[in-house]
């Protein structure tokens, strides 16, 4: 580890100067928009923006390098289904006690950005904003319900009355800050009203729907939604649930999943309490249908059970036989372009600094699906640090740190200036 530390010799007393730029010595990089996998690069944060990419090792007499040879560094990783409207005291609900403040659970797996997946619809997005977006230091995007009420349960998510496309339009076009889609959910009727109004919403503000396809009705079939109802470029998740047929009789792929594939709908992974199953994901990897994009369903029970977080979901996916590259593309910039936020998910000079690094650890590993099941690998990825903004906010093992026998007498006091400059 190399930091950029002065001495004054007449007083023997430690001087940090203040480092103009961070240096990330990475011992791999994996920039899946440049199409780049680059053995030993060094990465040059200043402020909140990338403004460098180097080979090799590259120090500056005025800058933090940080030495990360063992390392893999990727941008930030984006997890394109989460739910994060929590603090409103309403039990039961995904607008409420079944979500998860943000910060505590993404920094630490490596995600800079966050895209809540409906839990707020147009009557509450608002409240989303003020008591959860605007305070986390997670990047926060979000999914309007097309349910006005949002994500709140029982007879809200059955309502048609509440379901308007022009009021979840013109929401998602006042907060276009942070609304990149649209979202329908949990329907349980035999009707596509539903899907309907929520592409109806989504061509008014030019923005994706994603569909959580809601109980299996054969009045709805998934072939008819994927190749009928969706456009290109909307999204269907939970791809390897099982529970709405995208596994034929014969246990081969939905045909109609390889026909909306080709007009453009995207499918995403949107793991969750009960919506992965190794006998589905590993038949149809098998067969070539793999996920554009990779997502945890992050709510109370998913983090507790199989799904735990985004790095050991694709962890998952190393088991089947994805490499690395394949991992990061779908964690990171196809996630932003299925988004629309292609400033995103990339390590290009002028990209936000949202940097994240793993190790690939070797050992005795098991996962398991949403339904019990477990499956063994060798490998499994773990994150080390996670830099959002510039700012390193997750950080497991103190490698952006010093050791503390060489900071100067007295660093353990907050009141410090020169133990403050390491604070980020």
């Amino acid at each position: 580890m190399k930091y950029a530390l002065g001495m004054l010799a007449a007083t023997a007393v430690l001087v940090l100067p203040a480092a103009a730029e961070t240096r990330l010595h990475c011992g791999r990089l994996v920039d899946v928009r440049a199409l780049q996998v680059l053995a030993e690069r060094t990465v040059v944060v200043d402020g909140n923006r990338i403004v460098a990419v180097e080979a090799g090792y590259t120090g500056s007499p005025t800058a933090t390098v940080m030495d990360l040879r063992e390392l893999t560094c990727m941008p930030g990783l984006i997890d394109l289904h989460v739910h994060v409207f929590t603090g409103t005291g309403e039990k039961s609900s995904y607008a409420g006690d079944n979500s998860v403040y943000p910060d505590g659970f993404t920094l630490r797996s490596g995600v800079t950005t966050v895209v809540d997946a409906g839990c707020a619809g147009w009557r509450n997005l608002d409240d989303f904003k003020d008591r959860v977006i605007d305070r986390s230091r997670t990047r926060v995007l979000a999914l309007v319900n097309i349910v006005g009420n949002g994500m709140r349960g029982g007879t809200f998510e059955q309502d048609l009355a509440d379901m308007e496309a022009k009021p979840t339009a013109d929401a998602a076009l006042k907060h276009k800050a942070i609304v990149v889609g649209v979202k329908t959910a949990h329907y349980e009727g035999a009707d596509w009203q539903p899907v309907e109004r929520a592409v109806e919403a989504g061509t008014l503000a030019g923005i994706p729907v994603m569909v959580d396809f809601g109980a299996n009705k054969p009045e709805r079939p998934l072939a008819e939604l994927v190749t009928k109802k969706l456009r290109p470029g909307d999204i269907y998740t939970h791809c390897y649930s099982g529970l709405r047929r995208e596994l034929t009789e014969e246990g081969r792929v939905n045909p109609g999943m390889f026909e909306g594939r080709k007009r453009g709908v995207l499918f995403d992974v949107g793991h969750g309490g009960g919506s992965f199953s190794w006998g589905i994901a590993m038949p149809a990897i098998k067969e070539g249908f793999l996920p554009d994009t990779i997502s945890t369903d992050l709510h109370i029970g998913s983090m507790n059970t199989g799904m735990k977080d985004q790095v050991n979901v694709m962890s998952k996916f190393l088991a089947i036989g994805l490499s690395v590259e394949d991992v990061v593309a779908r964690s990171t910039w196809n996630s932003a372009k299925s988004i629309k936020r292609e400033e995103l998910g990339h390590l290009s000079v002028g990209a936000p600094a949202d940097v994240t690094l793993l190790s690939l650890q070797s050992g005795r590993f098991g996962f398991i699906d949403s339904f019990g099941g477990r499956l063994r690998s060798d490998k499994k990825l773990v994150c080390e640090m996670t830099l959002r903004d510039g700012k390193v906010l997750y950080d497991l093992n103190g490698l952006a740190r010093p050791d503390w026998q060489t900071l100067p007498a007295g660093y353990r006091s907050t009141g410090d200036a020169r133990w403050d400059a390491y604070k980020r």
